[in-house]
């Protein structure tokens, strides 16, 4: 192949891969993904099968302490939990932890009043 065909096949391979929306585990282990934030603020999205759904763990990490956000779940598109947090030291972080029934592909969500948003999304 010519070098100039090679590197648009190889960004868009590398595309796919990182935007990925959902992983999936048949196998019963914990599912573990990165979220996206619209600034420098991280989030992760753990979910681990339980014999009464899913556990599932949103956790938002901003480095600095007493902000709220307003974090929404959904599992196949149906609201399932609906809370504000705040971020705590000493990380100024915060973690949502809820078990929620079924299974299928869970979307978090975290909004602040200023408008910035973290959003992971999963499948079990």
């Amino acid at each position: 192949m010519r070098p100039t065909i090679v590197w648009p096949i190889l960004a868009a391979l590398a595309a796919a891969l990182l935007l990925a929306p959902t992983v999936a585990a048949k196998d019963g282990r914990d599912i573990r993904v990165a979220g996206t934030c619209s600034a420098s603020t991280t989030s992760k999205l753990k979910l681990s099968p339980e014999d009464a759904g899913i556990e599932v763990e949103f956790e938002v990490d901003q480095n600095r302490n007493g902000v709220p956000w307003r974090v929404t779940l959904r599992r196949n598109g149906a609201l399932v939990a609906s809370a504000t947090a705040r971020t705590r030291g000493p990380s100024g972080s915060f973690e949502l932890r809820r078990v929620v029934s079924g299974s299928g592909t869970i979307v978090a969500v975290a909004t602040r009043a200023s408008g910035e948003r973290c959003t992971a999304r999963a499948a079990i």
